[in-house]
């Protein structure tokens, strides 16, 4: 996952035609407000306690400086990947819809948003996106540092990020479930989002109190 993330993020987006895609500049700001916007429509202009803060926290931070523009996937996980069957090496990376330019450490606190741990939350288990909790894979902290060993980028300022990319998911969580409410879908998965996408506010606070990384 590292590995492909930093091949991805050592593409020349010029030399494939790709120099004009997106607006780097603001990345941050234009998507903290962004997903803001959206939290507030998903509670009817109302946030939750916790989403409040992290909401005044975002907005206190101030733009994360990044060592120039790279290509983005935007959504950057373990099922996003195709297997070679044999080998289990890594051969494509699918689901481009919202790939774009911006800063490097979007796409990889986007990745360990995903990343769950033996010691985490209830909420992180209950996502179940990708196995790391299992016995043999890395800890976020270390997954990040692997990228910086890689890449020689500096993931010093990536917590700003890390919360952003955790709200913006438990925003997403609480889209869905108001799909099921309004009888929009009958997924019965999407019942329970509600309580997840909550959760997942409380764990960004945590994360950007640096209780936990």
């Amino acid at each position: 996952l590292v590995d492909v993330l930093a091949r991805v993020h050592a593409v020349d987006p010029e030399a494939i035609g790709l120099g004009s895609l997106g607006r780097p500049e603001g990345f941050f700001r234009r998507q903290a407000k962004g997903w803001l916007g959206r939290a507030l429509g998903v509670t009817a202009g109302e946030l939750p306690v916790a989403a409040r803060r992290i909401a005044d926290w975002l907005d206190a931070c101030p733009e994360p400086q990044d060592r120039g523009a790279v290509l983005l996937h935007s959504d950057f996980k373990l099922d996003n990947l195709l297997l070679d069957r044999s080998t289990l090496r890594a051969t494509t990376l699918v689901d481009w819809d919202m790939g774009t330019r911006g800063p490097a450490m979007f796409d990889l606190a986007t990745l360990l948003s995903y990343w769950a741990e033996p010691g985490d939350p209830d909420c992180m288990h209950r996502l179940a996106q990708m196995p790391t909790a299992r016995p043999g894979f890395m800890t976020r902290e270390e997954a990040a540092l692997a990228y910086a060993r890689v890449t020689g980028r500096p993931v010093g300022n990536i917590r700003p990020w890390r919360v952003l990319a955790i709200f913006k998911l438990a925003v997403v969580f609480l889209q869905l479930h108001k799909r099921h409410a309004t009888g929009e879908t009958s997924d019965p998965r999407y019942e329970s989002f509600s309580s997840l996408g909550h959760d997942l506010y409380a764990f960004a606070l945590d994360v950007a109190r640096g209780r936990l990384f």
